[in-house]
């Protein structure tokens, strides 16, 4: 924009100045009411496509801005040479600029994240590609924030004259940078490596259920340095994403949700178990917690006392898998008490005869014995 016409009819540094001005908040109006009819003509070609409609939505201010800075740096490139400050306000306009654009690029990065959120729902029975991708898309999104911010410093810091070997040298001397960073800061970097390790080689994801140091708990979210994992009694355990990495840990869902429950119960040797059968297999087909792939009883164990009797049962989820073993349990000791009370673990005792026809005639000698001694 070439305001010098403009200069000349009105002449002087404040003229100038009053003319920039004028002209800026023009241009903040245009721009605006040109960036509201662009996004309105984009979500009418949109069609209901899930990332553009995010993106109009979620990025709409970076973009607002970007488009209103972009005007503003354009008035100040045609500004008159005397204009008060004019050389300041053109290396602001550019930082602005450049940081509306990184702003911009992140939003259309979460964006992204949203939209394979949406249409990857989790909610519902076979969620293991969904929370898979949902996985990758968060972690990745963090780390895609992370360059991004990195890449707008750096381009902010080549704009400044004092600050421009600064900003080459982050660029091109990464690998100095990056092996003073991971002196100082090992931890941060570690759990950095280890959230782009989760992301692709999937140890975890989101939704999966865990037990992490004996706590049985979901992967509530995935963060940039750790994991919160959401405990069965609404505790969050705060977990190092290194320590997936380092660590030995259980996780249930890692290539399916369906497991299989066991109940154990202690039973005397005599009692039946086709009756147990029988009643197991009706519990399971009255419950809506069982899917119907297994349904068994077993002797798995024994010893002088008892043996040990196990039931084993499946479920779509471990949610469901722990709730039809509380109820197996509680029916089946109901069952036991009802019609095999004899069922019950006891202690038995017995006598050796041969013992105790020593000890009937020993008491017979003492007898007489004692009745010797009274006559």
């Amino acid at each position: 924009m070439d305001l010098s016409t403009f200069h000349s009819l009105m002449g002087g540094p404040l003229r100038s100045a009053l003319t920039v001005l004028v002209s800026a908040l023009l241009v903040s109006v245009v721009a605006i009411g040109v960036h509201r009819a662009g996004i309105s003509l984009l979500k009418r070609l949109a069609n209901g496509r899930p990332f553009t409609t995010n993106a109009t939505r979620v990025a709409f201010r970076a973009s607002q801005l970007c488009v209103v800075v972009f005007g503003l740096r354009m008035v100040l490139a045609g500004a008159p040479d005397d204009t008060p400050g004019l050389l300041a306000m053109s290396h602001l306009a550019s930082v602005a600029l450049i940081i509306a654009l990184t702003w911009l690029a992140m939003q259309c990065i979460q964006a992204l994240s949203i939209t394979i959120s949406e249409i990857n729902p989790v909610d519902v029975a076979d969620n293991l590609r969904a929370r898979r991708l949902i996985t990758q898309a968060r972690v990745l999104t963090r780390s895609a924030h992370a360059i991004v911010v990195v890449l707008g410093l750096a381009f902010v810091l080549l704009t400044l004259p004092g600050a421009r070997q600064i900003g080459a040298s982050l660029l091109a001397s990464a690998g100095v940078a990056g092996l003073v960073a991971g002196i100082a800061a090992r931890p941060v970097l570690g759990n950095f490596i280890a959230g782009l390790q989760i992301a692709f080689s999937q140890p975890i994801r989101i939704d999966d259920v865990l037990i992490v140091n004996g706590e049985w708990g979901k992967v509530e979210e995935i963060k940039g340095t750790y994991v919160v994992v959401r405990v069965w009694d609404e505790r969050r355990l705060i977990v190092p994403l290194q320590w997936f990495i380092e660590n030995p840990f259980e996780n249930w869902t890692h290539s399916s949700s369906t497991l299989l429950g066991t109940v154990f119960l202690w039973l005397d040797f005599s009692i039946p178990l086709e009756p147990l059968r029988a009643e197991l297999t009706r519990i399971c087909e009255a419950a809506p917690q069982w899917d119907g792939r297994v349904c068994t009883v077993q002797a798995t164990d024994s010893n002088e006392r008892a043996v040990r009797v196990r039931f084993l049962i499946s479920a779509a989820d471990s949610g469901l898998a722990f709730e039809l073993r509380c109820l197996v349990r509680e029916q089946m000791l109901a069952f036991i008490t009802a019609h095999y009370p004899h069922g019950l673990p006891r202690l038995r005792s017995t006598h050796d005869p041969i013992e105790l026809h020593a000890m009937q005639a020993q008491n017979d000698s003492v007898s007489l014995y004692k009745a010797a001694n009274k006559a």
